[in-house]
């Protein structure tokens, strides 16, 4: 049966609004940790992002950071992580993070997080990729965003089967449930394939 190994997690590189946000980007890294998947992430070390990364690091989780160059000095790359790369922008970013991972999950975002994400989901869409994507919708944080996405398939721009491959789910359990159990079962999954 598959299993996640490594799973790329975009989030804010800000605290947002409420502070539940930086305690769910914390707790996820922690449960990440503990149940043994590596996290993937940009490299940030403030904000949603500094929290994820430091809940896995804390329970001794590995964790990969993918930084661009000319984000190092705004977002303050961290050291201390089980690996740091410094790439050159944006798309190398998210080649590299999604060579590393097995499946990709958003939490509480902004434009960064919106373009990472649909990204890697138009990916999965035209068959770049078979690695699962994912929204934690926490607190129905999501709910605006999953209910354009819906008139937008309504509306005739989106298949639907490219909505239902979604996975979309209130909680880590859930998330990560929903995951596995979308990740191909063809061939074994080994992190960087």
């Amino acid at each position: 049966m598959p299993r996640l190994r490594r799973v790329a997690v975009f989030l804010a590189s800000s605290p947002g609004a409420d502070p539940a946000w930086a305690r769910l980007a914390y707790d996820t890294g922690r449960e990440l940790a503990e149940r043994g998947i590596g996290l993937v992430y940009g490299g940030g070390g403030f904000g949603l992002m500094g929290d994820l990364a430091q809940g896995a690091l804390d329970a001794g989780g590995e964790v990969i950071g993918v930084i661009p160059r000319d984000m190092l000095t705004r977002e303050w790359g961290r050291d201390d992580l089980t690996e740091l790369h410094v790439v050159g922008g944006m798309h190398e970013r998210k080649a590299l993070m999604a060579q590393h991972a097995d499946a990709f999950l958003a939490l509480p975002g902004g434009l960064g997080t919106l373009e990472e994400i649909f990204e890697v989901w138009t990916w999965r869409v035209i068959g770049y990729h078979d690695k699962p994507v994912g929204f934690l919708d926490a607190g129905g944080f999501w709910a605006p965003l999953l209910g354009a996405i819906r008139g937008i398939g309504d509306a005739g721009f989106l298949r639907q089967t490219a909505i239902e491959d979604l996975v979309v789910a209130p909680s880590l359990d859930e998330a990560l449930a929903g995951l596995d159990a979308k990740l191909p079962s063809e061939r074994e999954l080994r992190p960087g394939t």
